[in-house]
Order: C-alpha cells, then structure tokens, then sequence
C-alpha cells in the first residue's frame, strides 16, 4: 500500500505538504515524492529504502515554492509523475494494484503508446493510469473510463495549475479524506496527517467519487458509489493507530480485535505482549479482557526500523526482523506469555527473529494469538502478498495434502477438521506452545462495519 497527501493553499503549501506526507512514511518503503505547482510544476522523487523521508527531503524544500501539491510514500513505483497532456501539464500519484496492467499495456503499445517510466523492468502502473485518463475528452470522464477497464484498486491524486483532482477506488479498497482549515484543503490516506496539521475532516469520499479542490473550496464531480469494499487490513494491520477510515478509529479496532482472542481463550499465563508496533494494541485490549498484565518482553530499538512485511526483498525483511526488537531476559525467564500479533503472513521473521528469541531467554510457553484469520489468498487490490506460496497457510496446506490444491474451501471453515490440522502445523512450525487465530465473525464485529461493507479477500478468496 501507498499514502498520498495533497494540499491547496492561500498561502504556501511547502509544510503543510512536507508533513502531511511524512505522516504516511508506515505505509511504504521504496520511493517517495513531491510535486508543487507554483510558477512552474516542480517534482522531487527519491528511493527511501535506506533512509526516512525527511532525511531525503528536508534540504530540498527551499527548492519548492507554491500553493498547491501532492505527495506520496510509495511501496512500488517512483512517482508522482510528470505528463503533458490535451488538458495541459499535470502531476499524478496513485494508490492500489491493476492486476490486468500487463494486458492494458500490451494492448496500449499495440496501438501505438509507448511508455517512458518503469520500475524493475516493469512498466509504471501510475504511467499507465495516467495514459488511460488522457484517452478521454476530460479528466473527470478519463477517470471514470480507467475505472471501468482495470481488475483492482486505484485511487489517485491529480495536481493541475487550476487545482487538484482526488479519486477514490471504484469499490473503496483504499480510503481518501478530504479536510480543510482556515486557509487550506487537504487529501490524505491517513486521517492521522490531519490532526497535527490543524485540519478537520470534511468528508470520507465514497467509492469512484471525484472531487475537484482548489483555494475557493470542493467541487463533487459525482456522487460515487454506495457499495463499499474497505480493506480490512487497514484496521489489523496497515493502519497508523491514530488513523479513522469510514469514521472508525484503528486503535480501537485493534483494542477490541485482542478482547475478542482473549474472549475465546482460558489460559494459565504470567503476562501478555505484542509484537510492536501494531501487536501491541491487540495484546493491550487482550490484556483488559484478561486482566493479565500488558508487558513488553521485546521492545523495539527504534522508530527507524521499517516494518519487515513491506519490504520486497527476503532479506530485507530478514535484516529487519532481526535487529528491530530487542529481548529483555528479566522479563521473559520462567514465564508463561501470550504473544499477539497482527497477522501471519510468510511466517520466516516471525519463527527465527521472535519467538526463537522468547524460548533463548527462557521463556517457559508461548501461546500466539493472531488477531485475524489465516491468510490464504495473496491481495489483488494492492501491494502486498504477490502469491499463495509465500503464504504459511498455503504451505502448511502443500505439507497436509502433499501436494499443491487450488481449492482450499475445507480450511475455511474454523470448525472443520481440516483447518485444526492446518493451525496445528502452522503451530509446530512456529514452535509455540499453542496457536489461535481470530474467527472472521468476530474480527468483522470487531471492525464495525457490516460484513458486506468490507474486503476480505485475503481470508475467504471472495471479492465483488
């Protein structure tokens, strides 16, 4: 997943932008970028894998002048881009995954496109987006036609000289905010970038809506979309805890997501942790159903280590795993400990660089409570999981059936024998005491939001 931030200004948009984006430094690894129009487009684009966004970019600001921009922290591709286009110079950033964009741009360059911008020898899924757009008459019906001809998730800012332009994905996968202060209007990702800053939350923009903002105020170019598909991994995992998407705060979600494990289980421990930062929550709101005390037997050294599971790179995520959290021996020896965790995805970092630390500091049982369910389903609406064979699930499947089987609907069900063998293998491989994950029922209670109203592709396979 990527974040965006764009801002439209009476006044200078430099800090307001710098911040705003540096807000969304969670949610992507690889690149970040800014673009500002004052009295001509400036853009800056950096790779951010080995240091933090402000390290790149602070120097640079002096350098960027004008009322109006858009940013991104970006977990794929370099952006914004430039594009000179019929409507005139604009900059774009995106959010999502095309899991068509192969075919779209086989069929662009069959018809005489070509394409400037790639990353990995791949082409640029926000130049992509940028080249279906310009095929319209307008922008706001490019949008629209762009929506209707990729499988998956886009949701986009586009900064023109007149103002800026924000599109919501057609189901709602990724969010956009729009909010406003005495001089300013922003567009962000994360609402968490607004409460700093001093902006208040003007609307949660439905799914396919567009918006047109510039100093004079918001222009609704549609309605959108009543049908909503959030990604519920925004909650569980992805989110900032400071962050509301669909007005439901992520700290709470996790706090309810742990009273909900602790709910289902009847153990003799000494304390509860998390493995930081978002473990944490869930073991907190575990620990005040349990009325077990919240302890930190890992901590983590600091801030600037990135979370291991976006990275692309296996040893990246390795490297991070590794030197990220630190073991305090006083705390763990002889103790029984119930240890919360997001989500399980590979597994790899989770079994040689957490729990191998617990039992080496003497830890007497360790009970892991995942606060989702299984994942067994790579995502097809963004950057993350790419394929079922980097999914533990997936794997423990292979061993049980010994074999590769696409159809895996009998470990869906929590109550089949089936998916009490797959947990139980999942929880020698780890080599934990014990192993649950949370039911799906009770993760959506925990959420808030009708089942319906929520993507849970990555669990059940199922999608609109």
């Amino acid at each position: 997943m990527s974040g965006m931030f764009g801002v439209v200004s009476r006044k200078s948009c430099v800090e307001s932008l710098f911040y705003g984006v540096d807000y969304h430094s969670h949610l992507g690894t690889q690149f970040a970028g800014l673009a500002v129009w004052g009295k001509a487009l400036n853009k800056k684009i950096h790779d951010i894998s080995r240091s933090q966004f402000k390290s790149k970019f602070f120097e640079e600001l002096r350098d960027l002048k004008g009322k109006k921009g858009i940013g991104v922290i970006s977990t794929q591709n370099p952006q914004p881009i430039v594009v000179s286009s019929k409507f005139g110079l604009y900059a774009i950033c995106t959010n999502g995954f095309i899991d068509n964009a192969q075919k779209i741009a086989k069929s662009l360059l069959k018809n005489g496109e070509s394409f400037s911008d790639s990353f990995g020898g791949e082409i640029n899924t926000t130049e992509l987006v940028a080249k279906l757009i310009n095929k319209a008459q307008t922008i706001e019906e490019g949008i629209e036609k762009m929506f209707s001809k990729i499988d998956g998730s886009i949701s986009l800012l586009i900064l023109t000289k007149k103002g800026l332009w924000a599109a919501r994905d057609r189901f709602g996968y990724t969010p956009l905010v729009v909010g406003e202060k005495e001089d300013e209007f922003a567009i962000t990702t994360e609402t968490t970038a607004f409460l700093n800053l001093g902006f208040k939350i003007k609307k949660f923009l439905s799914p396919a809506e567009i918006v047109f903002v510039d100093e004079k105020g918001m222009n609704r170019k549609n309605k959108g979309k009543d049908k909503n598909q959030i990604c519920s991994f925004l909650w569980i995992y992805a989110g900032f805890p400071a962050s509301s998407y669909e007005e439901i705060n992520v700290e709470v979600v996790r706090e309810e997501c742990g009273k909900f494990l602790a709910k289902s289980d009847n153990l003799k421990i000494d304390l509860v942790s998390g493995i930081p930062d978002s473990g944490t929550t869930h073991a907190i709101g575990y620990a005040m159903e349990s009325k077990v005390p919240f302890r930190r037997p890992l901590v983590k050294y600091t801030p600037g280590f990135d979370r291991s599971y976006t990275p692309p790179s296996q040893a990246t995520r390795n490297l991070i795993a590794k030197m990220k959290l630190v073991a305090v021996r006083e705390i763990i020896e002889k103790k029984r400990i119930v240890l919360c965790e997001d989500s399980i995805v590979r597994g790899t970092q989770l079994k040689n660089f957490t729990i191998q630390k617990l039992w080496e500091n003497g830890a007497k049982e360790i009970h892991l409570r995942i606060a989702c369910p299984p994942l067994l389903f790579p995502c097809k609406f963004n950057y993350s999981t790419r394929s079922t064979s980097e999914l533990i699930g997936r794997k423990a499947i292979r061993a049980i059936e010994k074999e590769d089987t696409e159809d895996v609907s009998k470990y869906l069900d929590e109550e089949s024998i089936s998916y009490k063998k797959m947990v139980s293998w999942i929880a020698k491989e780890l080599n934990v005491t014990s192993l649950k994950y949370q039911r799906l029922s009770d993760m959506v209670s925990a959420i808030g939001l009708p089942k319906g109203d929520l993507c849970l592709y990555c669990w059940t396979g199922k999608s609109v």
